[in-house]
């Protein structure tokens, strides 16, 4: 009797593996590199930036302001209010920008220097 039980499981198994392996693959998420527009900002302004791997103010942000200060068409960056000064609580910088500046570029140098999951905040 258990013998042909283990033989419905693993029938059972092979077909659910089946079923999983036939399936569509599903489209894989955008990563924020590639929901960013590529286009060039026409005008100047100003946008915000979520950097979630930013965690102090002493390495962190200096890292994150001088890699989007060397990015074309960057006039200035400057960290977000924080609740508590000397502690990043708000992990967010304002980029300052002139006509010609590309959000992806800003996004991809942030990716370099390992803040992976930088996004504009909408």
């Amino acid at each position: 009797m258990r013998g042909l039980t283990y033989a419905i499981a693993a029938i059972a198994a092979v077909g659910i593996m089946i079923a999983i392996g036939s399936r569509p693959a599903e489209e894989a998420p955008a990563s924020a590199a590639t929901a960013v527009s590529t286009a060039a900002m026409a005008e100047s302004g100003t946008l915000t930036l979520k950097v979630p791997e930013m965690m102090c103010p002493f390495s962190c942000y200096p890292r994150v302001k001088e890699s989007l200060e060397n990015t074309a068409a960057v006039n200035g960056v400057e960290l977000a209010a924080q609740k508590v000064e000397g502690v990043i609580d708000n992990r967010q910088v304002i980029v300052s920008y002139d006509a010609g500046f590309n959000l992806a570029d800003a996004i991809d140098a942030l990716q370099k220097e390992g803040f992976t999951e930088s996004e504009m905040v909408q």
